[in-house]
């Protein structure tokens, strides 16, 4: 067995935290020999359900987990934490504008993230899911700026499986004959899944589905609006999957990407394909050793994938926008 890392989860008591912490204790992030501290983190009215939630923790037995701390202090919640899974974050309401929903939540990730900086363990690493994650990953980035800017990640790996998941049904295979798919920008619906370098059994998605206009149009709007499409069909929003992406993202990126294959995640961009440095943007990403990664280089992108990526990408900076009066000087 290896020495045990410290996981911590914010909104642990919420429906995407309590789908994941059950894949975490055994082992599916990080493996079956990895032992982790669990560091649970709610806010105050949320403390009841996660009591229940660590009391299910228990009565799992898990052989993997070794401590579990229970907390709605950011202080204690991220103490040695090498990896912070921000999950809990502000819902939009009926009748809540972005921006509303960015300032709320704003204030809400430079408090987390100050907490990380205070108290994190030297190689953290945060992956932030809770909605608008691409601004939300920003504005903990800004507010921790002694972790380097590339510890800092924002989930689009839903959007990536759901992409896969289109295109393999289209196509009639399974899902896993879908690799290298791209998804670039910002996990909202101008997100851009990129069919274009997408492979399909290894060969171009074009030469397998034959079909310009359902790429263009179905295929792209079904990926955007997915997230919605299930809150409509279950009345409630996609937490199993959403969870199960959560834990697809951090395997990727501490266990070497597959020869030849990449997968999304939303970075802090270095001026990588035109998107402006500074901004978490979602792009093809691929790690060697399991400690570190870079973006995928040389990808073709056509006048119309261009001009796709560069409208989420400007969403991304109208957000920056919008929040920047929130962050610390």
């Amino acid at each position: 067995m290896n020495p045990a890392i410290t996981v911590s989860v914010t909104g642990a008591a919420g429906q995407i935290g309590y789908a994941l912490l059950f894949r975490i204790a055994s082992g599916a992030m990080f493996g079956p020999d990895q032992p982790v501290n669990l560091r649970l983190i709610e806010i105050e009215p949320g403390m009841k359900a996660l009591e229940g939630t660590v009391m299910e923790i228990e009565d799992g037995a898990f052989p993997l987990v070794q401590h579990i701390t229970a907390t709605s202090d950011l202080n204690e919640g991220f103490n040695g934490s090498n990896w912070a899974l921000l999950v809990g974050s502000v819902p939009r309401k009926a009748g809540m504008e972005r921006a509303d929903l960015l300032g709320i939540n704003g204030k809400i990730f430079i408090g987390q993230g100050q907490a990380i900086a205070n108290n994190a363990a030297a190689d953290i690493r945060t992956l932030v899911v809770g909605n608008p994650c691409n601004t939300n990953a920003f504005i903990a980035k800004e507010s921790a700026k002694e972790i380097p800017s590339d510890r800092f990640f924002a989930m689009t790996r839903l959007d990536e499986n759901r992409a896969k998941s289109q295109l393999a049904k289209k196509a009639g295979v399974h899902v896993s004959d879908v690799t290298r798919m791209t998804i670039w920008g910002n996990h909202s619906a101008t997100q851009y899944p990129d069919f274009a370098n997408a492979l399909i059994k290894g060969k171009p998605v074009e030469a397998v589905i034959n079909d310009r206009p359902w790429l263009e149009n179905e295929f792209i709007s079904t990926v955007q609006q997915r997230g919605a499409a299930i809150i409509q069909a279950r009345g409630a929003s996609s937490a199993a999957s959403a969870a199960n992406s959560v834990v697809d993202t951090v395997a990727s990126l501490v266990n070497p990407t597959p020869e030849g294959d990449w997968n999304s995640v939303a970075v802090c961009s270095k001026g990588d394909y035109g998107i402006d440095e500074g901004l978490i943007a979602s792009m093809p990403i691929r790690t060697t050793d399991g400690k570190s990664w870079e973006v995928v280089p040389g990808l073709e992108l056509d006048e119309f994938a261009e001009a796709k990526k560069e409208a989420s990408v400007q969403e991304l900076r109208e957000e920056k926008v919008a929040v920047s009066g929130l962050l610390p000087v």
